[in-house]
């Protein structure tokens, strides 16, 4: 039996639930899990299926054959096959903590993703990437070259016809442009538990105001920085006893877990934006099943 998912966002009505189940039953699919939800605040509705076909229906079938129902209810709708892995492309600088948390995830697949390149203005993690047999692509970025290397940058991500790309602690701000082509398909790690303390040094900022909780926040980037819409969050607790440096040691663990998370929520395509918000489900029963134990 092949696997698929659909997601559904529209204006919210009576019947869109009844009309998917019943479309689905005549194509011979069983439905595994189902998660909606009905925003009251902005009339959308927004729902997820996962389901498996008992009767051979392919994706084509399913996508021809489903505009019949979608016309008239006005749905956003895509079916997805959940045995294709997206195809990510991760950035980084020279903090690697991340890098080395994908890497070992996905060696390992507990992440349903392909990381087809890696990306860095710097060096330092060449080697490793290298010897996971993965491209790696040193793209120099100075104030001079900036252009240049985001337009290098891009050949890279569109040559290997990546669907996500991930930027695992990359510290380069993203041009107004690369941000609004790649809408809802970058992911990025901040280091502090967002809104708080956007911008450069958060650990810092932290620091200087005292707080008791410091955080990590994964979201997607738009040109406005670190304001994208958040997909994933999470906290560690600190003490007056605690300086700067313990700040970003304590932080590390927490933001590799963070950024997992989001990139798994948006690889099965759990993740629907809503606004400057967005709509996370829960995974699937056996999402987090990984192909090797280690």
């Amino acid at each position: 039996m092949t696997k698929y998912c659909l997601n559904v966002s529209c204006a919210s009505r009576r019947g869109i639930v009844s009309a998917i189940s019943a479309f689905l039953a005549d194509h011979g699919c069983n439905i595994l899990d189902s998660a909606q939800f009905d925003d009251t605040h902005t009339g959308k509705f927004f729902m997820r299926v996962g389901f498996a076909s008992e009767l051979d229906a392919t994706l084509e079938t399913l996508t021809a054959d489903f505009g019949a129902v979608a016309e008239p209810l006005d749905l956003d709708w895509s079916f997805h096959d959940e045995t294709t892995k997206m195809k990510a492309v991760i950035m980084v600088s020279r903090f690697g903590h991340c890098l080395n948390d994908l890497l070992y995830r996905w060696r390992i697949g507990a992440l349903p993703i392909d990381i087809v390149a890696v990306i860095s203005n710097h060096t330092d993690y060449q080697k490793v990437v290298v010897n996971h047999d993965i491209p790696f692509h040193h793209i120099k970025v100075t104030p001079e070259n900036k252009p240049q290397a985001e337009a290098r940058i891009m050949e890279v991500v569109e040559d290997v016809d990546a669907d996500l790309v991930v930027l695992a602690r990359y510290m380069q701000i993203l041009s107004d442009s690369m941000c609004k082509k790649m809408s809802g398909r970058i992911i990025n790690i901040h280091h502090s538990f967002l809104p708080s303390f956007k911008g450069a040094n958060p650990y810092k900022q932290a620091f200087d105001r005292g707080v008791k909780l410091i955080g990590a926040t994964a979201h997607y980037v738009t040109a406005d920085l670190d304001e994208g819409p958040i997909i994933e969050q999470d906290t560690v607790r600190v003490t007056h006893a605690q300086n700067g440096s313990d700040y970003v040691s304590l932080g590390r663990d927490v933001e590799a877990q963070v950024l997992a998370r989001a990139i798994h929520a948006h690889a099965n395509r759990r993740v629907f934006l809503n606004g400057n918000k967005t709509v996370v489900f829960p995974p699937s029963p056996g999402a987090y099943s990984s192909d090797r134990m280690g």
